[in-house]
């Protein structure tokens, strides 16, 4: 009789990462979820969970390391995609609905996380965004864009506008990816959100300066 073929390594590790994911793209709040839950969703028994993770907060901070690697995919294709300072705002926030619509779930692990209560998932997820935010000033700086801004004030801006994205991120999560009209006014406010902040950082005089 043949053996049965064994799973490739770190194949149930991503099913079970899977697993959560498709049970918060359905509704399910991340903090709510159990092991049992998770791993019937993933199709294995629940002891296996243990060969991989520690716990559920275990899990998540894995799962806030792949929403790491989706924010950065978004901030490469903007720097690809964002040529014209004039277009920096409206085409990064075109690029970011983009992905949400395209890892939805993901998102909504985010949003959540944000305002969840695991201490640890949500610190995660602040790391995430403040090296977003990091990152945005270096991209500023490299277009010129905010010279007249002392470090500490532009990140200050950078900031703001991180989350002044991730605030729009609970309006885009509540409408339907179909809602062409919804998504577009979503897309115009936020992009109205950052302009408006930009302005106010064009026109603030550092200490010093």
């Amino acid at each position: 009789m043949a053996e049965k073929q064994r799973r490739k390594p770190g194949e149930t590790r991503e099913k079970l990462m899977s697993a959560a994911l498709t049970l918060v793209g359905k509704g399910r709040h991340f903090a709510s979820l159990g092991i049992r839950e998770v791993t019937r969703q993933a199709g294995v028994v629940p002891t296996s969970f243990y060969r991989h993770f520690r716990n559920m907060d275990d899990l998540g901070l894995q799962l806030v390391d792949e929403l790491g690697l989706v924010l950065r995919r978004m901030m490469r294709e903007a720097r690809n995609n964002v040529l014209q300072a004039d277009k920096l705002m409206e085409e990064s926030v075109g690029i970011f609905i983009n992905h949400v619509q395209a890892n939805r779930s993901f998102f909504f692990f985010m949003a959540q996380g944000l305002a969840g209560e695991s201490r640890a998932v949500q610190e995660g997820i602040r790391s995430e965004m403040r090296f977003f935010a990091s990152e945005l000033a270096n991209d500023l700086r490299r277009l010129r864009l905010a010279e007249h801004l002392s470090d500490g004030d532009l990140e200050l801006t950078c900031d703001l506008v991180v989350r002044s994205v991730a605030f729009s991120l609970t309006d885009l999560l509540g409408v339907s990816p179909d809602d062409d009209y919804q998504i577009d006014q979503i897309r115009r406010r936020t992009t109205r959100f950052l302009q408006l902040i930009f302005v106010g950082a064009a026109h603030w005089k550092s200490e010093g300066a």
